[in-house]
């Protein structure tokens, strides 16, 4: 699998071989929509959550006495039966909707997406990202030149480009992370991945063979 290289100009500036390991793998759909799936539970926070009827406030007396009145019997006005009563069976903050995946499984996956990006020519690859003036506007300028047509896009930094994370921020369409911090989820959210050299040595390091 090759790669076109790209200078700030846009540029087409030279060619290069991808690492197999990485960006040539055949995808398989199971295995994405089960780490897909895995990510989105790890990140949920479990909001909802009711009272039962021994948590919720008053109650203590009995309504009225057992017998006597033709009532049927009641021993505490916040029963489940009664309007403002605790709540049988609703959701409960203690749920855990964490799956675990482990991290060969992971590792595949994401090495399955980047391999899709390289496939469909949406992986980017620029010789540097380091710009003289690090300001939002010049960095859409270095992104107009390249192919990737105003589409959502990964920015994926490497140690010496760290900067840009803070430019990146005010783009409303643009991701900037780590390229040893890529996630699956991100990868398909958004159709373009831009990548400098010192960026893709960092994926190759971090999720190559080790």
């Amino acid at each position: 699998m090759k790669a076109t290289i790209y200078n700030l100009k846009g540029e087409k500036v030279q060619e290069i071989d991808l690492n197999s390991y990485i960006f040539d793998i055949k995808p398989k759909t199971e295995v994405v929509h089960q780490v897909v799936i895995a990510q989105e539970n790890n990140a949920r926070k479990n909001l909802a959550h009711t009272k039962t009827k021994g948590e919720v406030r008053g109650g203590g007396k009995k309504p009225w006495k057992q017998k006597g009145t033709g009532r049927a019997r009641a021993g505490s006005s916040r029963s489940p039966l009664w309007r403002g009563g605790g709540v049988t069976f609703g959701p409960r903050k203690e749920r855990d909707y964490s799956v675990k995946v482990n991290k060969k499984m992971k590792n595949l996956a994401l090495r399955m997406v980047l391999s899709d990006k390289a496939k469909e020519n949406d992986l980017i690859v620029v010789d540097r990202l380091e710009l003289a003036d690090i300001k939002t506007k010049k960095f859409v300028e270095v992104l107009r030149k390249l192919p990737v047509k105003d589409a959502k896009t990964v920015v994926a930094l490497g140690p010496q480009d760290s900067k840009l994370v803070r430019v990146a921020k005010n783009l409303p369409k643009v991701l900037a992370i780590g390229a040893g911090s890529l996630n699956i989820v991100d990868l398909l959210k958004y159709k373009y991945l831009v990548v400098s050299q010192n960026g893709l040595d960092q994926i190759e390091k971090v999720y190559g063979k080790k």
